[in-house]
């Protein structure tokens, strides 16, 4: 059967590595498992602030502003709310 995943090798300094056994003791997850969620949220977290530059970006295309925020929220919040009624 072909394998699956594809490893991965770097190189952590010697502190780096304590810190990531110790979290692995605390939650009880292998290196690979550890290093797999660590992975995974560092691309979210890069994904969502593409997504929060973008927003930024055409917001002040349109003259919103972060004081306009609020109200636009409560507005959606609003026609969520009676559509789902």
């Amino acid at each position: 059967m072909p394998r699956t995943n594809s490893t991965i090798t770097f190189s952590l300094s010697p502190e780096m590595v304590e810190r990531v056994h110790e979290v692995m003791r605390q939650q009880g997850h292998s290196e690979s498992e550890f290093l797999r969620r660590a992975v995974l949220r560092y691309i979210e977290e890069c994904e969502w602030w593409q997504l929060f530059q973008y927003g930024e970006e055409r917001a002040g295309e349109q003259g919103i502003g972060a004081e306009d925020v609020t109200g636009l929220l409560e507005e959606y919040r609003a026609e969520v709310s009676q559509s789902e009624a």
